[in-house]
């Protein structure tokens, strides 16, 4: 009767008489038959090209007396599928919408509604509002949905991420991006998956769509290098890099490993001096992989080896290769990066005249850094300030002081250490000779 209704043209009755069997499934507690009404009075609207009348029945059928959840979420599943079958843009926002504010507040619904979300954001992205799809987006907290697959779960705080980036909000893309901990990237999926127990929550599988986790570890990676860049903390940068360098699938293919090397050798040159840096740089030299780019094996090698680098000769070097990085992956190096190289350079070279001299008069320490007297004495009062040296200089003899001081307790513990090591040498040698005099003697007695 109702398929008579539908050819005949006549919708409005087809629904009235599936609504009927609606809410006779739905007042005996018939989950399976009020799931098939609802769901075949969305398909008679859409099949019927009806798009006002689709909305209206959702809204209308979700705001039924004792509307079961199963019902709901069939309702609103069945109309996701229709988003994209929509004729127009605004037919299919119109869509987006009636279907967030069914599932809105529902918690049985919250991955829809999280997806819908998505959609309607990615729609506002492409017409250049990337301030309303950044507000949109941070509404949904994806990290308390216990039934979203933790892949889904990651793509959407990364695309969270991204909008702020694009939208230059970096305080509120920092603290997105702490709500992923890079841990998370590095447990092997290949493990079988434990059968979840009675009570737990079933976790859906996520679309076809979402990248697999590695995928997602370079795109969060790649995310954070954007971050990083506007701080230009190089530091940071190169262990992004790093960690992009490290992905399997980068490791096989040399023509992706080979500008991701160049990039982390790069910014391990212009991070400053520290512990961390320091360690990466002696670490990095042990990569068998670095013989594929010998200039920059050289390069890292002079940074650790304690003699003077001279800075016009290293700029004429690398120069070409400098220029080169805007063409290859990741683009630039920054705004700042030839200056700040220089300025790495000067510091290694305090670091190694601190380390062969203990007093040095300031025009001498300025020939060897093949600077003025001022500028040698701005950079060294630089690295004083921020503790990556201990100096001091006499101003009115223009000498610069490499030793630290040493207090009265530390002279005489120094005095102590060093008069038993007299101590030990000194029976150490009785000994040798008692027992040089015991073996002569033996030999005269035979």
């Amino acid at each position: 009767m109702i398929l008579q209704e539908v050819k005949n043209g006549n919708l409005e009755a087809a629904i009235d008489q599936l609504l009927n069997v609606e809410k006779q499934m739905r007042f005996a507690g018939d989950v399976a038959g009020t799931k098939k009404a609802v769901t075949d009075i969305l398909q008679l609207c859409f099949e019927a090209k009806d798009w006002k009348s689709l909305n209206e029945q959702i809204v209308n059928l979700s705001k039924k007396r004792g509307q079961l959840k199963q019902a709901v979420t069939a309702m609103v599943q069945q109309a996701m599928q229709y988003i994209d079958e929509t004729p127009d843009l605004e037919t299919r926002i119109e869509l987006i919408k009636t279907l967030n504010s069914v599932s809105a507040g529902k918690i049985y619904v919250e991955i829809e509604r999280a997806r819908l979300i998505k959609k309607l954001a990615k729609i506002k992205e492409e017409q250049g509002l990337i301030a309303e799809a950044a507000d949109l987006m941070q509404e949904v907290a994806v990290e308390t949905f216990g039934a979203m697959a933790k892949t889904e779960k990651i793509a959407f705080i990364l695309e969270q991420v991204r909008l702020c980036l694009d939208r230059q909000d970096y305080v509120r893309a920092q603290i997105l991006s702490r709500k992923i901990s890079p841990r998370v990237f590095d447990i092997d999926s290949s493990k079988e998956k434990k059968k979840p127990k009675e009570g737990d929550n079933v976790v859906e599988e996520p679309p076809a769509d979402i990248p697999s986790l590695l995928e997602l570890k370079r795109i969060y990676y790649e995310l954070m290098i954007r971050y990083y860049f506007h701080n230009n903390d190089y530091l940071e940068i190169c262990r992004c890099y790093k960690a992009i360098y490290e992905i399997p699938s980068i490791r096989e293919n040399p023509s992706q490993w080979i500008p991701v090397l160049r990039k982390i050798c790069w910014y391990l040159i212009l991070a400053p001096h520290d512990p961390m840096q320091s360690s990466l740089l002696n670490s990095m030299l042990e990569d068998k992989n670095l013989s594929e780019i010998p200039k920059f094996r050289l390069l890292l090698k002079q940074l650790v080896t304690m003699e003077v680098i001279q800075w016009t000769s290293l700029w004429n070097s690398y120069k070409d290769e400098f220029e080169n990085e805007k063409n290859m992956l990741g683009g630039s190096l920054g705004d700042k990066a030839a200056e700040d190289l220089k300025q790495r350079i000067i510091e290694h070279n305090i670091l190694v005249v601190s380390r062969y001299y203990s007093r040095i008069t300031l025009k001498r320490l300025a020939e060897l850094l093949c600077l003025t007297v001022e500028e040698a004495e701005k950079h060294l009062s630089e690295m004083v300030v921020s503790k990556a040296l201990v100096a001091k200089i006499d101003w009115p003899m223009g000498i610069v002081c490499f030793q630290v001081a040493k207090d009265s307790n530390e002279i005489l513990n120094s005095w102590a250490v060093n008069l038993e090591k007299l101590l030990d040498l000194v029976e150490k040698s009785c000994h040798q000779i008692h027992k040089e005099t015991m073996v002569h003697k033996a030999a005269l007695k035979v």
